[in-house]
C-alpha cells in the first residue's frame, strides 16, 4: 500500500511532462521510503532501473548492462558494456527519440568503486542534455555522500540537476492513514515510538494493543528493530561508538553540547563534528529559543522518535530482555510513556498549526514556529514555551500542549498568557492543545478572551480519521 508523498510524486510527474532531458537527485536516510516513491513514479513508465551495490566496479557495470538489456526486449541478452561511458551514451542515444527514465538507485556504492563515474556523468550530460529525452535519477541513502559529491559546489555535477529532493520520514497526519484499526490514541503512540519512516511503520501490527506491539518490537531480541538503530549507524558512520555515546548522551537528558562532551569525556570541538553528521541524518535535531540565533544557548534532543524511545528506554532494560523477561521490562517502561509522549503531542500540535497555516484556517499567519526557553525577568525563574510563532513585529502566537488525562484547566492559560508577557507584542493569540479536553473555566475564559483557541486531540484529528 503507497501512501503520501503527493508533493515529490506531483513534481516528478511534471519534470517527465516536460519531454526534455531531466536529471532529479533524490537522497535521505536508510528505510525512509526513497526507492517505494522511484517504484510508484516509474510504474507505468518506460524505465531502467539499475541498484548500486557494495562490490567493485566490473560487477556494478554487469549489473547495469542487464538491466539495459532487458529493458530492450526485443533483444537478447547480451554482454556487458566495456565502460560506463559507453552503456550511459547508449541509454542516452536510445533516449533520442523516447522518453526514457533511468534511475541508479544506492548511487553512492557505484560512484565509490568507478571514481571516474562523476565526471563520465558531467561529460556526457553536457554532451547530450540539449537533444535528450532522459529523465535521470540518481538515488541515494548516504546523505554525507549525496550532499558532498553530487549537490555541493565543488561536485562535478553541480548545477545540471533540474531538481532535488531529501526525503523525509512521514508526519503525523500521513502515519495516520497506515492504520485504520487502531485509535485515535493509539495513532500517537504509534508515532510516538516508531517515528515517520516507513520500513518501521511496517513493524506495527494493529490487530495488537500498542503495549504488544512495545513488547514485540522493543522487547524481543529477534525482532526486526531491536538492533536497528546500531546498525543503522554502523552503515552511516565510520566511528559508531563515539556517535552511539551522543545520542546515548542526550537520550538520557543532556542537551548542551558541553554537557554532552563532559558526558562522553570528549573536547567539545571533537564533539561538535560529530554532532553535524547526526544532525544530518536526521537523527539529532538542533535548537535555540525561537527568535535566537545564539550558540551559548543552542540545545540538542533527538529528532527520530525510533531513536528516542529506542535510547530511552532498551539499553537501560537490555539485561532484562536478553533473558526473556518481557513483563518486567515493560513493566519499568509503562510509568514513563505518558511523559514521554509530552514533546511527541508537541511536535504533532506544531504540525498541525503548520496544516492550519497551509489551508488558511490559522488566526495567526506565521512564517515559522518554535519552542521559546529562557529566563523570566519578573520571577528570575527558568520558564519554556511550548510553541511560538510571529506574523509581524505586532502580531505573536504562544502555545501550550498538554499529553494528561486531566482537562486543561483555567491555571494553564493563565500561566501561558503570565509567560508570554516576557514579549512586547500588540497583538498575542493563544492555543492551548489538551488530549482531553478542557474545564469549563478554561472554556469560559478563552471565550472572555476572543484572542484564545482551544483543541482537542479529538479536534486535531477528526478531518484526518
Amino acid at each position: 500500500m503507497f501512501i503520501g508523498r503527493e508533493k515529490e510524486l506531483a513534481t516528478l510527474n511534471k519534470l517527465y511532462a516536460s519531454e526534455k532531458f531531466e536529471f532529479a537527485v533524490i537522497y535521505g536516510r536508510r528505510r525512509v521510503g526513497k526507492t517505494a516513491i522511484i517504484n510508484e513514479f516509474v510504474a507505468d513508465k518506460p524505465a531502467i532501473c539499475f541498484t548500486g551495490v557494495e562490490t567493485n566496479e566490473k560487477q556494478n557495470l554487469e549489473n547495469f548492462s542487464k538491466c539495459i538489456w532487458e529493458f530492450i526486449a526485443d533483444k537478447p541478452l547480451a554482454s556487458s558494456f566495456t565502460s560506463f561511458q559507453a552503456a550511459l551514451e547508449y541509454v542516452f542515444k536510445l533516449a533520442e527519440d523516447q522518453r526514457i527514465v533511468l534511475v541508479i538507485d544506492e548511487y553512492p556504492y557505484v560512484a565509490r568503486a568507478s571514481k571516474s563515474l562523476a565526471s563520465t556523468f558531467q561529460l556526457l550530460l553536457d554532451r547530450y542534455k540539449d537533444n535528450s529525452k532522459l529523465f535521470l535519477i540518481l538515488c541515494g541513502s548516504s546523505v554525507s555522500y549525496m550532499e558532498d559529491q553530487v549537490l555541493s559546489y565543488k561536485a562535478p555535477l553541480y548545477g545540471r540537476r533540474t531538481a532535488q529532493f531529501k526525503v523525509q520520514p512521514f508526519e503525523f497526519e500521513d502515519v495516520c492513514k497506515y492504520f485504520s484499526r487502531l485509535s485515535r490514541e493509539e495513532k500517537v503512540y504509534v508515532y510516538g515510538i516508531v517515528g515517520g519512516t516507513p520500513q518501521y511503520l511496517l513493524q506495527i501490527n494493529d490487530n495488537l494493543s500498542i503495549e504488544d506491539n512495545i513488547k514485540n518490537i522493543f522487547l524481543n531480541p529477534s525482532s526486526a528493530i531491536y538492533e536497528e538503530p546500531q546498525n543503522l549507524l554502523k552503515q552511516e558512520v565510520r566511528e559508531p561508538a563515539i556517535y552511539n555515546a551522543i545520542i546515548t548522551a542526550i537520550a538520557a537528558g543532556y542537551s548542551k553540547m558541553s554537557e554532552i562532551a563532559t558526558k562522553m569525556g570528549e573536547d567539545t570541538s571533537v564533539c561538535a563534528t560529530y554532532m553535524k553528521n547526526l544532525v544530518s541524518l536526521g537523527i539529532v535535531k538542533k535548537e535555540t529559543p525561537y527568535g535566537e540565533d545564539s550558540a551559548r544557548k543552542t540545545i540538542y534532543s533527538l529528532e527520530d522518535n525510533m531513536f528516542r524511545f529506542w535510547y530511552r528506554f532498551v539499553p537501560e532494560n537490555a539485561s532484562a530482555i536478553s533473558r526473556g523477561a518481557t513483563e518486567l521490562a515493560y513493566n519499568r517502561i509503562e510509568p514513563h510513556l505518558s511523559d514521554y509522549m509530552g514533546r511527541v503531542f508537541e511536535d504533532i500540535c506544531k504540525q498541525y498549526l503548520w496544516s492550519l497555516l497551509l489551508k488558511g484556517k490559522c488566526v495567526v499567519d506565521f512564517t515559522d514556529i518554535g519552542r521559546w526557553w529562557g529566563t523570566n525577568p519578573k520571577t528570575k525563574q527558568q520558564v519554556e514555551i511550548d510553541i511560538c510563532g510571529t506574523a509581524d513585529k505586532k502580531t505573536a502566537l504562544f502555545g501550550e500542549c498538554k499529553w494528561t488525562n486531566e482537562k486543561v484547566d483555567l491555571g494553564i492559560l493563565e500561566g501561558l498568557i503570565e509567560k508570554s508577557e516576557i514579549f512586547h507584542y500588540p497583538n498575542k493569540y493563544y492555543y492551548l492543545f489538551a488530549k482531553t479536553g478542557f474545564t469549563k473555566g478554561c472554556v469560559d475564559k478563552a471565550t472572555e478572551m476572543g484572542n484564545v483557541v482551544l483543541v482537542s486531540y479529538d479536534q486535531m484529528t477528526a478531518e484526518e480519521m
